[in-house]
């Protein structure tokens, strides 16, 4: 009898999560993104950026709603992939629509709330991912919460940056904004709902 290899469902994980990346890549070296290529590798990987966003933020509610524990181990790891992401969609910004020109970025900086937002947004993001360590949160402690608590402040300022970029139809900025107003009224809820029941008991 063949005993098939098992993989792990971070490997599984780690593998579906880089999909969207490497169909980027291959669109671009077969010259699939239509007649305005960096402006579609510009769409596609801030709209990964924020599904893996809101993919992490989801992992709480689930836990909450389903009391499901182990859920939560994954989150690290997706968080990790939502600042890859970002870090792709900031380096088209950089590289590819301002050729590395220090002059052309702060134009658009200067110029576009679009841009403003969205590297507060990123910068925001940075200490998260390398905070995001076992070590780190043993070495801040109770701050690592308060320091992480910030992501739903990313989370606004990204559906902020997406209805910005859209020049005329924002349903689906909206959508994921209506996605992340469920996920915070789920948290909030149901914590408020167990505070309220260890109150009684």
């Amino acid at each position: 009898m063949i005993k098939l290899p098992t993989f792990s469902v971070k490997a599984v994980l780690f593998f579906i999560a880089l999909m969207p990346f490497s169909i980027m890549v291959w669109r671009a070296v077969n010259n699939d993104l239509g007649a305005n290529p960096v402006e579609k590798l510009t769409q596609l990987s801030g709209l990964w950026s924020l599904r893996f966003l809101l993919i992490t933020l989801a992992l709480t509610p689930f836990r909450l709603l389903f009391k499901q524990l182990w859920v939560i181990k994954y989150r690290r790891m997706l968080g990790l992939f939502t600042f890859f992401y970002c870090s792709v969609h900031f380096a088209i910004f950089v590289a590819l629509e301002n050729s590395f020109s220090w002059r052309y970025i702060m134009e658009d900086v200067y110029s576009s709330p679009v841009v403003d937002v969205g590297l507060l947004t990123y910068l925001l993001l940075i200490p998260l991912a390398f905070t995001s360590t076992n070590n780190m949160m043993r070495k801040l402690g109770k701050a690592w919460k308060k320091l992480h608590i910030s992501v739903h402040v990313v989370a606004l300022l990204s559906i902020l940056h997406f209805v910005l970029s859209e020049k005329a139809d924002i349903s689906r900025a909206l959508f994921y904004g209506i996605i992340l107003i469920v996920l915070l009224a789920i948290r909030g809820v149901v914590r408020n709902k167990n505070k309220q029941g260890a109150s009684v008991n």
